[in-house]
């Protein structure tokens, strides 16, 4: 088959993991590490000359300004000098879990049509360190550089809640994924029982994937039997969720991808049998605020993203051999693959990493390990291709990406999103309620917990005009133990309004 010139490809990966917390390293340190390992990584000659885009995913501590001080303005200046890079132009991802793999569909699809020669993306989080030096008073003073000015984002920055859903708790994804859990069981129907063994056989396979990735944080296979055991190292985080659920945030990890053309790769003298085919790519955001979504255990972005992707592409389900599956808590899992037509337990497995919970969820920046790692998959294997999904704050953003071995019959598919986006948000939309006061029917629910035990509880409910609203219980310990004796979804109750939040009482 011929290859088009401006068919996209992966040719190089790097992938660093750090065990030492060492305050000595810095966030560029990291980066430019995993950058220098990806150019290696190509073989050929003359890889770093070509480079003439370099792309940096933003720090999850961007997020919050006490934190963000610390962290470097324009990482991506300092690594081109330390690389010798001709004067590329800089670009920096928005905050998100999908921004790797929405950066991969950006750059591929300009390198397919000549806007760029060849694309480093490199991203990494010194969380571990970080969190040790705060804890211990560390000088973190060298971290964040001398270049101040930033560069331009690529991505959407927008808050991803609203201002009545961050009054009750909603802010940490610790608490939100767990409301769409809930939400997903009393929809499959589950008891209890036959719930909590499904979310943790899910997590148990991803763990045995992790416990044989040398680049995972924790390398440990755990039996689905420890994961769903309450214990004082296994405690819940969010109800259903154990610890053991909860993607692992802290962590020093960095990784890096080089794209160009299959024209450009052989110019540069890249052996053709590293290439990995970028078959294509697209991005579609649920629904943005949750209250307002038309149910909380589904995302008909994902579907219609998929539908599309695969048309254009000419690969269905069937024809994937590795998947990674965003995994940041088990309904991401759940939902993601519903809406792709895959089963959470398909003997292929959803993670070619080991899922964040496991290989670790370094902030925006997991899903170039995924893609990273999906790569070096493929290359190891005997052919075949790959599916990665992202997903950005709460369910909210996705982006999909197609890799293989093979470039097939049809050039890369890179969906035009704008429909599909204009599509999603002229569907079903809940009206949230103005005022909440008054009697309510519960949809789904959590507990938040600390290391003393059960926390708040934030429901999601509908009032008699079937308006949704947000709402916590009393703080008491007693409304937090029945509500975690009874599931409270489709009962009644009443809301009161105090200092601006919504208190139900079940």
């Amino acid at each position: 088959m011929q290859i088009p010139d401006h068919h996209p490809v992966i040719v190089g990966t790097g992938q660093r993991t750090w065990r030492d917390s060492d305050v000595g390293r810095t966030p560029v340190d990291a980066l430019h590490e995993a950058a220098a390992a990806a150019i290696a990584d190509c073989g050929g000659k003359g890889v770093a000359d070509a480079v003439d885009t370099l792309a940096t995913v933003r720090f999850i501590a961007d997020t919050r300004p006490d934190t963000a001080a610390l962290f470097p303005r324009n990482p991506g200046a300092e690594i081109a000098r330390r690389l010798g890079l001709a004067d590329p132009a800089l670009f920096i991802g928005a905050i998100g879990g999908n921004t790797p793999q929405y950066l991969v569909n950006h750059f591929a699809s300009g390198l397919a049509r000549g806007e760029y020669g060849a694309v480093l993306l490199t991203g990494g989080e010194l969380m571990a360190t970080l969190f040790a030096a705060l804890r211990s008073g560390g000088d973190l003073g060298a971290w964040a550089g001398d270049d101040t000015e930033e560069p331009p984002t690529v991505g959407e920055e927008r808050d991803g809640l609203s201002a009545m859903e961050e009054r009750h708790g909603l802010y940490q994804p610790i608490n939100t994924y767990p409301l769409f859990e809930n939400s997903l069981r009393h929809h499959l129907g589950l008891d209890d029982t036959a719930h909590r063994a499904l979310l943790a056989d899910i997590s148990s396979r991803m763990s045995a994937v992790a416990a044989a990735n040398p680049n995972a944080w924790r390398q440990e296979a755990l039996s689905a039997a420890e994961i769903a055991a309450v214990g004082p190292r296994n405690r819940y985080i969010g109800y259903p969720y154990t610890r053991a659920m909860n993607a692992l945030l802290e962590v020093d990890m960095a990784a890096a991808v080089v794209m160009t053309t299959a024209g450009r790769a052989r110019q540069l003298g890249i052996d053709d049998e590293r290439w990995i085919y970028v078959r294509g790519g697209v991005d579609v955001n649920d629904i943005w605020y949750p209250s307002e979504r038309r149910d909380l255990h589904s995302s008909p972005a994902i579907e219609l993203a998929w539908q599309h992707l695969s048309q254009g592409s000419g690969l269905g389900i069937d024809d994937l051999s590795h998947f990674d599956i965003y995994s940041c808590f088990p309904s991401a899992v759940q939902i993601g693959c519903a809406a792709l037509g895959l089963s959470p337990l398909d003997p292929r497995g959803v993670t070619v990493t080991g899922g964040l919970p496991f290989f670790g969820g370094p902030g925006n920046n997991y899903s170039l390990h995924a893609i990273a790692q999906m790569v070096d998959t493929l290359r190891a294997g005997s052919g075949g291709a790959g599916l990665v999904t992202a997903v950005g704050l709460y369910m909210t953003k996705h982006s999909l990406g197609l890799y293989a071995t093979e470039p097939g019959e049809l050039l890369a598919a890179f969906i035009d999103s704008d429909p599909l986006q204009a599509e999603i948000e002229s569907g079903p939309r809940v009206a949230v309620a103005a005022d909440a006061a008054g009697p309510a029917t519960v949809e789904t629910w959590t507990v938040a917990f600390d290391r003393n035990g059960p926390r708040q509880g934030i429901l999601m409910a509908r009032n008699a005009d079937g308006e949704r609203l947000v709402a916590n219980t009393a703080d008491d310990a007693a409304s937090l133990e029945a509500l975690l004796a009874e599931d409270p979804i489709g009962h009644g109750g009443r809301v009161r309004v105090e200092d601006g939040r919504n208190i139900i009482e079940l």
